[in-house]
């Protein structure tokens, strides 16, 4: 089982002048606690579900850049990017950078965009929700392309790259991982199928049927369902014990679940616990099951 840290507030004791050294040291205790990846989201705004829009928010992928000059093995990822805030060329840019950068530790993590008053909010385009599938469908393409290595030109219905050179390439092999987050049945998780390396499904009682579902749409795309790292999004509404993080990541393993993902509350310092609920865990559950 793997196990990764979500830190979804940059909201802390000292203000503006403390989020860095605050952020920093999460991220470090994060990698030295042995936990497998470290994520933001990609907001501008801080959402309801944290926290007021007016709270502090850190870009995604300067943040994330920052924690890989301070950490040497966790990876690095965002939950997830919204396919409107960033041209496709652009973004597999920024995450090949970060993943250079990091020694080969990046993810790209997309979906297709909700946050409307936050786009309207900085001018960004929030198309209805059919365009912005097909949009992510053809950024999924480009990843793929451009992690390849492959610069013939692209020509999509809302995309069009004459050149899609990336230089320098990746450093992950084949490519940084794509993980698709969200759990809707038609498109979602048929994306994930056909062209992620991962999903990202909260946990909930819904959760291993959405599994099913993925496992269906795997099935007609002809592809091997243990290939798709299944990865959950949890939340402890208080901190935890660390044999009530053991027990949570337990019930994750039995659903189905490879890779573990908790978002850390406000107030609560997660690194330590699941860190140590990884050492206990790892005699249960096959590291990398």
């Amino acid at each position: 089982m793997r196990i990764g840290l979500q830190i979804p507030s940059f909201t802390f004791p000292g203000g503006p002048d403390q989020i860095a050294p605050t952020f920093g040291g999460m991220a470090k205790e994060a990698d030295q606690a042995g936990l497998h990846s470290l994520w933001v989201m990609d907001h501008f705004f801080q959402i309801d579900m944290v926290g007021p829009p007016e709270d502090p928010m850190l870009e995604s992928y300067s943040a994330l850049a920052y924690a890989a000059a301070l950490t040497e093995q966790i990876t690095l990822g965002t939950m997830v990017t919204a396919v409107t805030y960033r041209h496709p060329g652009i973004l597999i840019k920024t995450v090949t950078t970060l993943d250079v950068l990091s020694g080969g530790r990046a993810w790209l993590g997309i979906g297709a965009a909700w946050n409307e008053d936050e786009s309207r909010g900085l001018g960004v385009q929030f198309p209805p929700v059919a365009e912005r599938f097909e949009k992510l469908e053809e950024t999924l393409k480009i990843a793929h392309q451009m992690w390849k290595g492959d610069e013939s030109a692209f020509e999509g219905k809302h995309f069009t790259l004459e050149r899609p050179l990336n230089s320098p390439p990746a450093l992950r092999n084949p490519r940084p991982p794509i993980l698709i987050g969200g759990s809707g049945e038609k498109k979602t998780l048929r994306y994930v199928a056909k062209y992620a390396d991962a999903c990202n499904i909260f946990d909930g009682e819904e959760l291993p049927r959405k599994l099913d579902v993925l496992r269906e749409h795997c099935e007609r795309e002809g592809r091997d369902y243990a290939e798709v790292e299944k990865t959950s999004l949890s939340y402890f509404s208080s901190p935890p014990s660390v044999d009530a993080a053991v027990d949570r990541i337990g019930r994750l393993a039995e659903r189905g679940i490879d890779h573990a993902i908790f978002t850390q509350g406000t107030g609560q310092d997660l690194a330590g616990i699941l860190g140590e609920a990884l050492a206990q865990t790892e005699k249960i559950v096959p590291a990398g099951r």
